[in-house]
């Protein structure tokens, strides 16, 4: 049989290891069937017989006969005088049975046909990869670093397949350099087209969970469980944990002797600094203990339940509000709460320096250029009009004002 290329095709991909030998003959009868269907017309009178261990295939045409001059349907049809050229004794209504060559499909057709299979063949195993990595969704995975672009770096497995770590998916102290191993949990699984996209993403709150689960035991066992994780990628994190047994302290289990449990979570995280917290209903305790390492004096929850007014003695607040003020952003993202503090027996207006624990000296010089060097003085503009007046962002002026206020709100 003039097999040509096609032999070639069947020897390039019957060993794939992705595609079962019931999976491989149905995709090549897919691809003859819709090459016959483009040179007769139809496909539901031929049968298929393929060998893909060998390349061999026989594919075969059935026509019934009828008189001469009486063939409406070539495909379908045969007539009498053509079919007795086959057999000498066949009659009129009997069904012929006639092979097909290859060579009959004409070569435009065969390189059609090997350039179909290796599309079926690739778009069966882009399916494969799909499936494979949408049920490691939310799993970590380990990948080598392979090209390192402007705005994602391109990893590929041990298989060749292709992950994203895109740029805002990585840890701001992250760097890689081409062949390193790099650890981070799967985001996202898409196909874009008939090619599967798979992002990695390294900031995503569920690494930092994974990591619990697959470093500390009595996370993995069940024995703790993760309630939520919070974090500012590469800068500090709060994680509760809680234990249905009375006999684990699920924050010593979590931390180990001399942190030496979680050292290798936060060297992973580019040194992220990671508070562990006992879980609790109590809602006024898990603020308390969400605020840590600030040591709170009494808390106010409101009618709502959505805003907590916590008091502190003035040497707490800097470490309730924490540099840059990501303790209490975190402490209010875990337990749910907008978080207000204040100062205990503060009256009087306060220079703004005095609050350089807890913002950074350019954005106290930023205010002071305009005049603005006291707590009251900034709190009483409009933000519209700080964000005209200064090079500061909008985001940084409400973080500036949540600390000012916990000295002078009621």
């Amino acid at each position: 049989m003039e097999n040509i290329a096609l032999i070639e095709s069947f020897s390039e991909f019957k060993d794939d290891k992705l595609i079962d030998r019931v999976t491989l003959m149905a995709i090549l009868e897919d691809v003859f069937r819709n090459a016959l269907k483009k040179k007769f017309g139809s496909d539901d009178n031929f049968d298929i017989i393929i060998n893909p261990d060998k390349g061999d295939l026989e594919i075969w045409r059935n026509r019934i006969v009828v008189d001469d001059g009486e063939v409406e349907d070539s495909n379908q049809e045969i007539s009498l005088s053509q079919a007795r050229k086959i057999e000498p004794d066949f009659e009129v209504g009997e069904d012929v049975s006639e092979e097909v060559k290859l060579i009959d499909l004409g070569r435009r057709s065969i390189l059609a046909l090997r350039q179909n299979l290796i599309s079926k063949i690739h778009e069966h195993d882009n399916t494969n990869v799909y499936k494979q990595f949408k049920e490691l969704e939310g799993e970590i995975y380990t990948a080598e670093v392979h090209h390192i672009r402007h705005r994602a770096i391109i990893l590929l497995d041990d298989e060749g397949n292709e992950v994203i770590l895109p740029k805002d998916r990585q840890i701001p102290s992250d760097f890689f350099r081409k062949g390193d191993n790099v650890r981070g949990v799967i985001e996202a699984v898409e196909l874009k087209g008939n090619k599967p996209s798979i992002i990695m993403s390294r900031t995503s709150p569920l690494f930092l969970e994974k990591l619990f689960e697959s470093e500390i035991p009595e996370v993995f066992d069940g024995l703790i469980s993760v309630k939520k994780v919070v974090r500012i990628p590469g800068e500090k994190a709060k994680v509760a944990v809680d234990s249905y047994d009375d006999r684990i302290d699920p924050v010593g289990a979590c931390v180990g002797m001399k942190g030496s449990r979680i050292h290798g979570i936060v060297r992973e995280l580019g040194n992220e600094n990671i508070d562990v917290i006992n879980y609790t209903n109590n809602v006024q305790l898990y603020i308390t203990r969400a605020l840590s390492p600030a040591k709170v004096t009494s808390i106010k929850i409101s009618e709502d339940n959505t805003r907590a007014q916590v008091m502190l003695r003035p040497e707490e607040v800097s470490k309730a509000i924490g540099r840059g003020g990501h303790n209490i952003r975190l402490a209010g993202q875990l337990t749910g709460f907008e978080i207000d503090v204040f100062r205990e027996g503060v009256e009087e207006d306060v220079e703004l320096t005095e609050f350089s624990d807890e913002i950074d000296s350019w954005i106290i010089e930023e205010f002071a250029k305009i005049g603005l060097d006291t707590a009251k003085s900034i709190l009483e503009q409009d933000v519209s009009d700080l964000i005209k007046r200064t090079d500061l962002e909008e985001e940084t002026i409400t973080e500036v004002i949540r600390i000012l206020k916990s000295e002078f709100e009621d």
